[in-house]
């Protein structure tokens, strides 16, 4: 089963989601508004944070950060 999480929405009504498909790949689905065309792009995780700065890739890197625990690193 295919699974995805909001990570942002644009006030033009830009959405981006991150998606687990049911092979296992993870990638960023960006649905671009209809004034713009509607067009649907699956992007790279890597990709996508090489690509900008902006409220999404904030997102996203705040749920990764959430995977890393609040402990020292034992060296």
């Amino acid at each position: 089963m295919k699974k995805a999480r909001k990570l942002y929405s644009s006030p033009n009504g830009d959405r981006c989601y991150l998606i687990r498909d049911v092979s296992g790949e993870v990638f960023i689905r960006h649905e671009a508004n209809i004034a713009s065309g509607g067009h649907v792009a699956h992007i790279e995780i890597g990709t996508f944070l090489n690509s900008g700065r902006g409220p999404e890739h904030q997102e996203l890197l705040r749920l990764i950060g959430m995977l890393v625990e609040e402990h020292p690193i034992h060296a």
